[in-house]
């Protein structure tokens, strides 16, 4: 079954609150989204095989333990997902990254998928569904099937606000996929935004408000 890890480290804990503040402009809410992402990679890479490696320091020969070659990619789903992408690129720079491309329909709410890139190899890799918002989970839910239908079997989910409504429909659809977040919100209200939320991440990042 899948698992909610709610990322709370102080530090993303007081960068999310910033980026909720509605007077924080769209510079400062790309740089916050791209630290936070940062920050989260290091618990979703947790467990990252090693592998025993043979090196020579300065003084000596010794065993060291190093990543043992499991591939990574990133698949943002377009446009919001993009801003988090750099900040995992910072830790692991030689993981690959697709694009999802969907967007809301404003009378119906369901997700429509007008673009999907893979790297060639994906199925071989562990892959990291971005996004910052987890509102219904329709988009998400439809962006894990595209990518399962792939091949994928390592599969996780990461945002920065999540809904109750969104991880319930995820975990349902998709019970092999953990989801990552730095905070798990109150509800939906009657437009299908997270309470409290912080508005559109798209918006925010890109200045399109």
């Amino acid at each position: 079954m899948s698992q909610l890890h709610l990322v709370d480290h102080p530090l993303i804990t007081h960068k999310l609150s910033i980026m909720r503040n509605k007077k924080t402009g769209s510079k400062d809410f790309r740089e916050l989204l791209n630290e936070i992402a940062m920050l989260m990679g290091y618990e979703i890479t947790r467990d990252l095989p090693l592998e025993d490696v043979t090196i020579e320091t300065p003084i000596t020969k010794m065993k060291a333990k190093m990543l043992s070659g499991r591939k990574l990619a990133l698949v943002p789903i377009l446009r919001a997902g993009l801003g988090m992408v750099d900040g995992i690129l910072n830790l692991v720079p030689v993981a690959k990254v697709g694009h999802i491309g969907l967007y809301r329909d404003p009378e119906t709410h369901k997700p429509v998928e007008y673009y999907c890139k893979f790297p060639t190899d994906i199925e071989e890799r562990m892959v990291i569904l971005l996004d910052p918002m987890l509102a219904t989970g329709g988009s998400a839910v439809d962006a894990l099937t595209l990518i399962k239908r792939r091949g994928c079997k390592n599969i996780k989910f990461m945002c920065l606000v999540a809904a109750p409504e969104g991880v319930k429909a995820v975990m349902e659809a998709h019970p092999d996929v953990d989801i990552y977040t730095a905070a798990l919100d109150e509800r939906l209200n009657e437009h299908d935004y997270i309470v409290p939320g912080l508005g559109d991440a798209g918006d925010r990042i890109f200045g399109t408000l």
